[in-house]
């Protein structure tokens, strides 16, 4: 090994092997030997998975006390079946018959109850990795800054853990449409939004806006695309009880999701510290008019990002309105695709995961007001100041997160480590694709076909 530091500093470098085996062979002794709480209970494993039972219909039972066994009864003793209960909120949600709920609601427990609303993507297959250049999050991983460590969850389709640009920065997750511990990818969207986040800083494919965040995969819907907000309050306690720092949801509806969905969101947000960012949505028009940010992104506890397009427009489908926040690349954006490839893809969708990957970066340099300073830094497009279209302008990640002042100069005394990783119980003992870091840093690197590695700028 060749090293150029002189400096009497130890600096150890662990090497991390990512092993697919974990996964393939199923994630449940993953996620218990990582710790990582998911909120199940009897219902929950029981539940069809692909919609209510027959006759039955999704609903919200807000209560005026946090739900227990008691709660749980009464949606028994009404024929109904229990598929969350929630400690985010004080609400169970269940599938009941219809005919039941003007009776439930004259219970003295009973607060409200309000229908589970479909959720739906919000992307559009259109057509280079132009974003995250565009943004400025070169110019942060330049400064010794990729995000490492910062915890965020892709709320989603799932993500393919097992992607060559994904696998070694996955971390674990939950299928909540499914009710199991395998929240890989069917469908494709999460992982696509998943590359923009975080895809590794490795030579290869892509690289994502915090090429070193942990990822974590909570799904919430289906191989068609679809799924319903009960899943996704269920999602945002799990981050709660898991340490997430920031979420990403790139799907929406129309309709109002109603006082449970919007409470978890904003206890997300206000008592836990969660940053939550979502796609504004696809509903925009050409002339850029009219009041049509989907749901969550309306919330005051989430971040609401519309799509630029290559010079910095506007697209024609990024909705509008008085709660958008910010804009994002969202056309034609390359990224991770199911299988190990690589795509295209357009919409809001692709535009929030380069606002939740600058709250990475943010959160790695030690940024306190993440909100604050997106908007304060964001570079106004459109109309001067916050405007319908693009809210405070297109993000900026290299001033968000501190870096933005050209090509940093390396430290006086850095230098350089190199070696080999080998497995001394094989005959070909070098070990491709191992994660190599040094540790109390940001920096990393991947190693070669045969098992070589290098890493400049270590102080």
């Amino acid at each position: 090994m060749r090293n150029k530091i002189e400096k009497n500093k130890i600096i150890i470098v662990l090497v991390l092997i990512s092993l697919i085996a974990i996964f393939t062979s199923g994630c449940s002794s993953f996620m218990k030997n990582s710790g990582l709480l998911v909120p199940v209970n009897e219902e929950q494993e029981s539940q069809e998975k692909a919609g209510p039972p027959n006759g039955l219909e999704n609903f919200f039972i807000g209560f005026k006390e946090k739900p227990g066994p008691a709660e749980q009864a009464i949606v028994h003793s009404a024929s109904g079946k229990v598929n969350f209960t929630y400690h985010i909120v004080n609400v169970i949600a269940a599938s009941l018959p219809p005919q039941a709920i003007e009776a439930l609601k004259k219970n003295p427990k009973i607060h409200y109850i309000e229908p589970d609303i479909e959720i739906t993507l919000e992307d559009l297959e259109l057509d280079d990795s132009w974003g995250v250049k565009r943004i400025g999050a070169g110019l942060v991983h330049d400064s010794w800054n990729k995000g490492t460590g910062v915890k965020v969850a892709v709320i989603d389709t799932g993500i393919d853990y097992n992607h060559p640009d994904l696998s070694l920065n996955y971390r674990g997750g939950y299928d909540f449409y499914n009710k199991d511990n395998d929240p890989m990818d069917d469908h494709g969207h999460g992982t696509h939004v998943a590359g923009t986040i975080a895809a590794l800083d490795n030579g290869i494919g892509v690289v994502g806006v915090a090429p070193e965040a942990e990822l974590y995969a909570l799904k919430v819907m289906n191989s068609s695309g679809s799924g319903s907000y009960s899943a996704v309050i269920a999602a945002l306690e799990w981050c709660v009880e898991n340490g997430i720092q920031v979420t990403n949801s790139s799907f929406g509806s129309s309709s109002d999701a109603g006082i449970s969905v919007k409470n978890a969101f904003d206890n997300a947000y206000y008592k836990h510290g969660i940053i939550n960012i979502s796609s504004a949505g696809n509903s925009g028009n050409r002339s850029g008019t009219g009041d049509n940010i989907t749901y969550p992104a309306r919330y005051d506890s989430v971040i609401a990002v519309a799509a630029t397009d290559q010079l910095d427009r506007r697209t024609s489908f990024s909705s509008t309105g008085p709660d958008l926040e910010i804009a994002a690349p969202g056309m034609s954006i390359y990224s991770t695709l199911m299988g190990g490839g690589y795509g295209l893809k357009s919409g809001t969708s692709m535009a929030s995961p380069h606002v939740a990957g600058t709250a990475a970066l943010m959160i790695a340099a030690g940024v306190s007001d993440i909100r604050g300073q997106l908007q304060s830094t964001a570079d106004d497009l459109g109309a001067p100041g916050w405007d319908s279209q693009y809210g405070y302008g297109l993000v900026d990640a290299a001033e968000a997160a501190g870096e933005d002042g050209g090509e940093p100069l390396p430290p006086a005394d850095a230098g350089t480590i190199a070696g080999k990783v080998t497995d001394a119980a094989s005959t070909d003992s070098a070990i491709k694709g191992a994660k190599v870091v040094v540790e109390g840093t940001s920096l990393s690197v991947v190693t070669d076909t045969s098992g070589y590695y290098e890493i400049t700028n270590v102080v």
